[in-house]
Parts: structure tokens; sequence; C-alpha cells
């Protein structure tokens, strides 16, 4: 499954998002997840659907310009910056529930499919955006909103292939500077290839452990006799271990037979997180808006509810979660 072309992308740039959610899966921190994108696209969508506006949005890239996660300051191990809620009915001291929260300056990228797209339609999608919010965090404006670089904006990508990969290189030099996430699922092969030279009993959770760090060996006879500490790889860029989506841990239950389920009239399905490999990037490297865009493949059939990323795409093809 391949990225949908759009016909447009709506452009809503440096977005101040506070407090979003920073732990994005039970074993990684520090952005929120790419599933929570996907998230606000749908949920925004249906939103417009419900003020009358109907715009089929199919794929969202995110870039972030800055970040600021909060953690304490000091020392080598950083741990994240609690609340203490008030008192429950009771009068008690409410428990401390470890919940990472960053800030961020984003800009959303959204490719829609229209053949009847109008100009008044942004202002209204903007809107509707800047109520939402996005991975749990709340979207303040920015201070010197008039300014042209803070405008949402539209391009246009209905025309030949020359055309759209042209006004792509103009919309990724505008979004400089910042880094975007790409999937790098082709990496867990290469280095599962690796491990497997060394043990054959090498796993891809092996090789996934093996990308997100950098061990150091002691080489007691390197050269001419004396030791040095040599790194077991080195890195092919700002490489990530990221969530995915969900895989499923069952078969599909019928609405409202799960008990304490959240949502009573939809089907119900127990999953777990699935994870990759992830890059982040310089817009400016892209060369085609499929390159930045997430998207959705689902497939109920299999148990696997899935985002995706085409820049490796001509690479792999093959699963890459675990």
């Amino acid at each position: 499954m391949n990225c949908t072309s759009g016909s447009h992308l709506l452009v809503f740039p440096r977005l101040r998002v506070q407090n979003a959610n920073a732990i994005s899966s039970p074993l990684t921190h520090g952005f929120p997840s790419m599933t929570a994108f996907l998230g606000v696209m749908w949920a925004l969508e249906r939103k417009l659907q419900q003020a009358g506006l109907d715009l089929p949005m199919n794929a969202i890239g995110v870039v972030c310009h800055d970040h600021q996660e909060q953690v304490t300051e000091g020392g080598f191990v950083k741990t994240f910056r609690l609340t203490r809620n008030p008192v429950d009915k009771a009068g008690k001291t409410a428990a401390i529930v470890e919940e990472g929260r960053i800030h961020l300056e984003v800009s959303l990228v959204i490719s829609i499919n229209t053949e009847s797209w109008r100009e008044e339609y942004l202002v209204q999608v903007a809107e509707t955006l800047a109520s939402m919010r996005i991975a749990g965090g709340t979207i303040h404006p920015q201070a010197k909103s008039w300014l042209h670089r803070y405008q949402p904006k539209v391009v246009d990508l209905s025309g030949d292939e020359a055309s759209r990969l042209k006004k792509f290189r103009e919309l990724s030099r505008s979004l400089l500077p910042g880094f975007t996430l790409v999937a790098r699922d082709d990496l867990l092969d290469k280095r599962l290839s690796q491990l497997q030279t060394e043990n054959p009993n090498a796993t891809r959770l092996d090789a996934w452990l093996s990308l997100s760090r950098v061990d150091w060996h002691y080489q007691a006879d390197a050269e001419n006799g004396k030791g040095k500490w040599q790194p077991n790889h080195t890195s092919p860029g700002w490489i990530v271990p990221i969530p995915v989506g969900y895989g499923a841990l069952g078969e599909v239950h019928e609405p409202g037979t799960v008990a304490n389920a959240r949502d009573n009239t939809t089907p119900f399905r127990f999953v777990e997180s699935l994870y990759s490999v992830g890059q982040w990037l310089s817009p400016h490297r892209l060369h085609a808006a499929e390159q930045l865009l997430w998207y959705a493949d689902s497939q109920p059939e299999n148990g696997i509810y899935r985002c995706r990323n085409d820049y490796e795409n001509s690479l792999t093809s093959t699963q890459n979660s675990f």
C-alpha cells in the first residue's frame, strides 16, 4: 500500500503546542507518536463534516521546529516533571501518575483530495484546528500571528508531475529550520542481517534495540598492542525507535460485550503497540510530498493497524514490525 496522492496540501505552520504527551508508547518517549497526529487529522475531518464541509483527508506530515520536554535539569539521569493533583472527594491525596509532557512548535501538512477546493475553506479549517488538541496538548497562538510565516496556506498539487515537485520543493524550503520524521523500516532488516552473521539466534527485537543505541567495546590489541574503545556501529543518521501502530491480541468483540470499554457502540479489540525505526530529516532533503506524509494502513483480517510513510518504500515492502 502506498500513500494516496492528494490534490492539495493544507499547511499550518509553526503551531505552538503546550503540554503534549511526550510518552509515545510503553517503550519510547521524547515526541508524540505519529498515530496521535493521524488521530488529529481524522478528528479534524469529522468536525468539518459536522460543520457541513466535506474534505477527505488521507495523510499528514509533521515538521518539528522546537521542542522542550518537561524533565528535570542537571545530572545525567533525568525524570519527568510531575504534578501533584488536587485531593480527591474523600480529602485524601491523589496518587501521582507518571505523565510526560512536552512543549512543541510544529508545522502540520495535511493532504486532501478534492475537486471543489475554495480559498475560503482555509479559514474555517484553521479555526477548527485551533480549537482542538494535538497529542493532548493545547494550541496557543503565536505572539506575532499576523506575520506571513505563521499564516496557513494551500499548496495546489493538481498539476503535472513537474509542477508538483516544484511546489513541494518551495514548500519544503519554507518549513526550514526544522526536522521531520520519516519511516526507516528498511534499516531493521539490514541490522538484523548484520547481527545474525555474529549470532544466528538474533531477532528483530535485537535489531531494534541495536539501532536504538550505540554500544562501545574495548579492544585490548586494536593497534600496536594498545587498547582502544570502538563503537559496534556507526549510525547512518538521526535514527530513533518509534511506535507505528497496534497489533491485535485476539479477535474482534461485538460492541458492548467488553466490560468498562470506553465506547459501547464500536467493535472492541485488545491490541499492543507495534514498533519500528524512524529518522529525523530536514525537510529540504525530501523530494516529493509522499516522502513527508504518513497514512493509515489498517489490515483487520491480519490484526494490523499501523501508520506508514513512503520515504524508503522503494527499498523494501516487507513487514518490519514485531
